[in-house]
């Protein structure tokens, strides 16, 4: 009798215990979502792939069952949500199916419009609310509080407080998914592409679970085409996607959160508490921070994909040895690089001619700027701007061009700034990187007498500045232009002796040395500005610009100095690590790739098992999200 008791609870605990498994295994926990770095993905990729291995070639069969897994992939990522996604799913593949029924070009253009609309507002609501909001309550002395109707209406249709109503949290990876179906409503608008006609497919098009929350951002021209090919996977491409995912969790671990965890978290939540060295260090960190994330969660992403048998975009090719602003974004970001400069530098005009809204853009963000700023200093600059930019394009023809096209550029670097996150942080990030675009153009057009004319006469201004008005802002920028001076006068003392061959190589590292300094630079107000609760973001990440501006630009005590990079010197042998891999020649990295490839089968397992435990070493108590889940 008392066997079959102990039986019975036996049973009944094994039948709580499996139960509270398979809660935990369907369950949304929003504090853990699901991450390539836990092992929880890697058994559900193994399923997914054992699965796909029994369907083979049965194509509709394959492609309905990866987008049940990415619908999957996503709740377990963003929970109800879900059912954003799928709506944006449904409404873009009709749109998609009536676009070529329209016959009238202007009911086709009304389509488009409303396609457009729906998306953009969607995105508009869930990242843009507090951010908008806040400049009403600035501008107008009101008080409004955001209000999440959307979830609102939710309750009332299941009738039970269902969704929180108090707040309005961001999906993940919303930026990316919309920026996907705008492509291809706007795609299958100019005949570029025919509209996906089975829901399954397009279903599993916008929603496929790799890139799905931090892309790369995929156009329906690249990849819709695959949806209806074989599986095909050869060795060479199973090494590769191995290696990428190996490269990618490497990044990440090793290199991302390393820095992040011991260092840049803890500098930007409260720069004051750390020396001007500290918070210098910490934002060069934080570059290689961010790119190491990003590129980390791509190469993952494309070894995933790979091993499925699909072929994802390449979204970086080593930004950081970018000789300008301008080439960083043809290498960083790449996917939403050209998405921008399609679908936006272009319609705006590009450097042909500009249109309504080149103008209303910048305008209207310099005055809106102004009116917050509250200061008639700022107003009375920005108007000042607006006239001569108007002078030049009426009365100078020959500068007519160009400027257009530069006003064009600065809009999409001030909108592509916005699209990263809801404060003047990101816009301010943005805008530094048109304005370093326009400056290299100017720049690259000097001879190099002009060149370090223009430069020492700026590093003159900014010293006398520093005295006259002591401020760390003008000690920073200071000490920037007399690094760039002193290069300039050397650039120009080698052209006059005519060794500009010979040193070639010179004048590229300290292209790239200059171009890496500025881009750390800017991601000052990138990094203030990430990882905010949306109803504080605008404050607090100008605080946090602020105060590390302050740090950074004031008094350094240099006997601490020392002591400070012994203190952090792990930190500093894993950025410098991170910096020289990544600053290697291309042809080297490709030579270690084919040597990975080619290694017999038996081999690769084991380098693959080593390579997991050592990365596996680096791995911190709570694992760290990807940076661009946010956007």
């Amino acid at each position: 009798m008392l066997n079959t008791l102990n039986a019975e609870k036996a049973m009944s605990d094994l039948g709580t215990v499996v139960l509270d498994f398979v809660k935990n295994l369907f369950a949304f926990d929003q504090a853990h979502p699901l991450l390539f770095t836990q092992f929880y993905f890697w058994a559900f990729f193994a399923i997914v792939l054992a699965f796909l291995s029994l369907m083979k070639n049965r194509i509709l069969l394959r492609n309905a069952f990866l987008f049940a897994v990415s619908l999957f992939f996503y709740y377990k990522t963003s929970g109800l949500f879900l059912m954003l996604l799928i709506s944006v799913v449904l409404y873009c593949y009709l749109a998609g199916l009536l676009m070529p029924k329209v016959k009238k070009k202007a009911g086709k253009r009304l389509l488009l419009l409303l396609s457009v609309v729906f998306n953009l507002s969607l995105l508009f609501y869930y990242k843009y609310a507090y951010f908008v909001t806040d400049i009403i309550n600035n501008l107008a002395g009101t008080s409004f509080e955001v209000h999440d109707w959307i979830a609102s209406a939710g309750n009332s249709i299941v009738g039970a407080p269902v969704f929180s109503i108090e707040s309005i949290f961001l999906p993940v990876g919303i930026s990316f998914f919309i920026f996907q179906a705008i492509s291809y409503v706007v795609d299958v608008r100019k005949d570029r592409i025919e509209p996906v006609r089975n829901f399954l497919d397009f279903g599993f098009y916008l929603s496929f679970f790799p890139q799905l929350v931090a892309g790369p951002i995929v156009r329906a021209t690249e990849f819709i085409p695959q949806l209806h090919k074989p599986f095909f996977l050869s060795r060479h491409h199973f090494g590769l996607a191995v290696f990428w995912i190996l490269n990618g969790l490497a990044k990440k671990l090793i290199l991302s959160d390393f820095i992040a965890v011991n260092l840049c978290d803890r500098v930007f939540e409260n720069p004051l508490l750390y020396t001007g060295f500290e918070n210098l260090l910490a934002l060069f960190c934080y570059s290689l921070q961010v790119y190491a994330d990003f590129s980390g969660y791509t190469d993952i992403a494309t070894g995933v994909a790979m091993l499925m048998g699909f072929h994802l975009p390449k979204n970086f090719n080593s930004p950081y040895k970018a000789r300008n602003a301008g080439e960083f974004w043809k290498r960083w970001h790449i996917s939403l690089s050209k998405w921008l400069q399609d679908y936006l530098y272009i319609p705006l005009g590009g450097n042909r001619n500009g249109t309504v809204w080149s103008y209303a853009i910048i305008l209207g963000i310099g005055f809106l700027a102004s009116a917050l700023a509250r200061n008639w200093w700022v107003f009375g600059a920005v108007l000042c701007l607006t006239v001569i930019l108007s002078v030049l394009i009426t009365f100078c023809k020959g500068l007519r061009k160009e400027l257009i096209s530069n006003i064009n550029r600065m809009d999409t670097m001030l909108l592509g700034g916005l699209w990263h996150g809801a404060s003047w942080n990101f816009m301010i990030w943005g805008g530094l990187n048109g304005l370093g675009m326009l400056i290299y153009r100017f720049w690259h057009r000097c001879n190099v007498y002009v060149r370090a004319l223009v430069i020492t006469l700026i590093c003159i201004i900014f010293r006398w500045l520093a005295v006259v008005h002591p401020a760390s802002v003008f000690n920073l920028f200071f000490v920037w232009t007399l690094i760039i001076a002193v290069g300039a006068v050397v650039h120009m003392l080698y052209h006059m002796c005519r060794f500009k061959a010979e040193f070639r190589w010179l004048d590229t590292a300290w292209s790239v040395l200059m171009t890496f300094i500025f881009i750390t630079f800017t991601r000052l107000f990138f990094r203030s500005g990430s990882n905010l609760d949306p109803a504080e973001a605008n404050e607090q990440a100008w605080n946090t610009a602020k105060n590390m501006v302050e740090r950074i630009g004031g008094h350094w005590d240099l006997s601490l100095v020392p002591d400070m990079a012994v203190y952090h010197k792990n930190v500093i042998l894993v950025f410098i690590f991170g910096m020289i891999i990544h600053w290697l020649p291309e042809r080297f990295k490709r030579r270690y790739r084919i040597w990975f490839l080619r290694m017999p089968l038996p081999v690769m397992v084991a380098v693959c098992v080593l390579a997991v435990f050592v990365i596996y070493q680096f791995i911190t108590s709570d694992l760290q999200s990807f940076i661009y889940f946010q956007f």
